[in-house]
């Protein structure tokens, strides 16, 4: 399986990112299966560049995998947003990105409720991520190359 991450630079050599800032999944590395949303990642540098990879699973990886928008998705986002960390290699799902945060905020602040917010967030379009969040998870992406985008 092909996937692609959007930056500023190459990266031949992907690293587990820590950072003060919290993500749907957790610490990690972050990948698209889609190449347009990895351009769009991509656009917000200045020098936006796609890396790509090649991604072969290794069945003996902790993986969770959330094939829907669900209850366990949104909590599961709820808690890696509020700091809590999860013992999972590798996270695959949906991406709660910047109109879908909106409303995962206003649920985290009691300003929606679940069923507000899946009013609200069932009509969005499709997005996917997948965040490698151990060394061991990361070696199971191979550097393919990169392509500057033109803005």
């Amino acid at each position: 399986m092909e996937l692609y991450h959007g930056s500023y630079m190459t990266i031949p050599l992907p690293q587990i990112i820590k950072g003060r800032f919290t993500k749907d999944f957790g610490e990690g590395f972050y990948c698209t299966g889609l190449k347009h949303q990895a351009e769009k990642w991509a656009k917000r540098y200045d020098s936006p560049i796609i890396n790509i990879y090649e991604y072969k699973p290794n069945e003996t990886l902790n993986v969770l995998h959330f094939e829907d928008m669900t209850d366990e998705w949104l909590d599961f986002i709820v808690n890696c947003r509020s700091g809590k960390t999860h013992n999972y290699d590798i996270v695959i799902g949906a991406m709660a990105n910047d109109q879908i945060y909106n409303y995962v905020a206003d649920f985290m602040n009691g300003v929606l409720t679940r069923e507000q917010f899946w009013v609200l967030a069932k009509f969005k379009y499709p997005t996917h991520q997948i965040n490698f969040c151990t060394t061991k998870a990361l070696k199971c992406i191979t550097y393919k190359g990169s392509e500057e985008i033109k803005l």
